[in-house]
């Protein structure tokens, strides 16, 4: 194992690592998706909650597989944060980006108008805004890398080219993706059943891995 995954597993889940200032973010996350569940009531529009429950989904799929990666491969993750945190859950995944991750959803979803069909670039505005913040995502994993807050292993997932293009296309487009997938879907059924699925596979592929395989990651 590398030094940076070594220094990712110490602590791990670890509770009593635990800082007061998760209380006032939760607070903050909670507060946040009070109101928007009081709104949908209203409106009917659950939109804004589907969306930043799609986003969440897919990043905790994305940090499933980068330790499912750490275990298979007996050397690093692709991404770790082996940095000071109030809680790290994975080596790649702590409590400060959950805490963020669950407020994305919302941004993008209120970054879009009211009007599902408006083209930016020649390309529908969910899938251009989707594109937009993908590209703002990449910018800020670089300085998080640059930092050494946020640690790429491998030389084909670094600051070069080509490793930037892997990070935008399997590191932050699924997550935009998903949204703007979402966002579109018409009927209530099919938004259950995708955002089922985006959370049954990690569900699933923790229970076996961390339950009865007994990885740790």
């Amino acid at each position: 194992m590398t030094d940076a995954t070594e220094l990712a597993l110490t602590g791990l889940r670890d509770f009593t690592s635990l800082k007061w200032y998760i209380i006032p973010l939760l607070g903050i996350i909670m507060y946040i998706y009070s109101i928007e569940i009081n709104k949908a009531r209203l409106t009917k529009n659950w939109d804004p909650i589907l969306v930043a429950l799609t986003f969440f989904g897919l990043d905790f799929f994305n940090e499933t597989w980068n330790g499912w990666f750490m275990v298979l491969s007996g050397r690093s993750a692709v991404w770790t944060a082996p940095g000071d945190t109030a809680f790290r859950v994975f080596v790649g995944w702590n409590i400060e980006i959950i805490f963020i991750f669950l407020l994305m959803g919302f941004i993008y979803y209120y970054a879009l108008s009211e009007k599902r069909d408006l083209k930016m670039f020649g390309l529908n505005e969910r899938w251009a805004i989707a594109i937009i913040f993908c590209l703002l995502s990449v910018f800020i994993e670089c300085l998080l890398n640059i930092g050494n807050i946020l640690i790429w292993e491998y030389t084909w997932w670094n600051l070069s080219f080509g490793g930037l293009w892997l990070l935008f296309i399997f590191g932050y487009f699924p997550f935009f993706g998903g949204c703007a997938v979402m966002a579109g879907l018409k009927r209530m059924k099919s938004k259950i059943i995708m955002l089922a699925l985006i959370y049954t596979i990690p569900v699933l592929m923790n229970i076996l891995a961390l339950g009865v395989l007994g990885w740790v990651y």
